[in-house]
């Protein structure tokens, strides 16, 4: 089989494989293979993130029973995004199997990690076609929510930006301001990177699948900035 080594290290063994190859072909692919057989993945990411969210909530929601809503969104926010999804796709060995344009295997970077995760979402969407939700929620078990008790010991999840805004308070007497750079993605999944100014300067950048989540990390990345200053 193509994939015997990916669907090992995934520890799924697809009924049919069709899925699983329309999970790790890139829109850019069909741009220089217009004969390919299988549409780009951008269905079953779609899907895979619906079924990504769930698995996620409700996971969280019985396992932290005293955990208000806020707290909830925050963890789960930490666990799904793009920067977690990337490197879990890169663990897995997605990377290598991903079918893409030469000039997109050339790229790295943020541009990379956003397909990673892309490509791990479509795969969970590939794994609820091919055996249903209980299938893709052990996937998402083994894989996603085995980071939860990290972020949680960590306070991975935490308000950073509040923390952020004190510091910059405290120490400069202004207020951070965040701009959108720019946006990039289908519709549907919007990535966005943003900066994080303050005396007319930009003190770091952070990307996310929604402003409040690349505000976020662009907040984490100025606390690394202030704390190495």
């Amino acid at each position: 089989m193509e994939y015997e080594d990916l669907q090992q290290r995934l520890g799924v063994r697809f009924l049919s494989e069709q899925y699983l190859e329309e999970a790790l072909t890139h829109r850019s692919y069909l741009n220089e293979n217009p004969d390919w057989k299988l549409p780009h993945n951008e269905r079953l990411e779609f899907l895979g993130d619906a079924v990504l969210e769930l698995v996620t909530t409700d996971f969280l929601f019985r396992r932290y029973p005293s955990y208000e809503e806020g707290r909830l969104t925050s963890i789960r926010a930490a666990l799904v995004n793009f920067q977690n999804l990337s490197r879990i796709a890169r663990e897995l060995g997605v990377e290598e199997n991903l079918k893409m344009s030469k000039g997109e295997e050339r790229d790295t970077g943020r541009a990379r990690d956003v397909i990673l995760a892309n490509a791990l979402e479509a795969i969970i969407g590939a794994v609820y076609c091919d055996a249903g939700y209980e299938a893709a929620e052990r996937f998402v078990g083994l894989h996603v929510s085995t980071g939860v008790d990290e972020i949680v010991a960590k306070n991975l999840d935490k308000d950073v930006k509040s923390l952020f805004q004190e510091i910059v308070q405290e120490r400069f007497k202004v207020t951070p301001i965040y701009e959108v750079l720019e946006e990039s993605g289908p519709e549907h999944r919007k990535a966005f990177r943003v900066g994080v100014f303050f005396n007319g300067t930009k003190i770091a950048e952070g990307e996310g699948y929604s402003k409040q989540e690349a505000e976020t990390e662009a907040a984490r990345r100025g606390l690394h900035v202030l704390k190495t200053s």
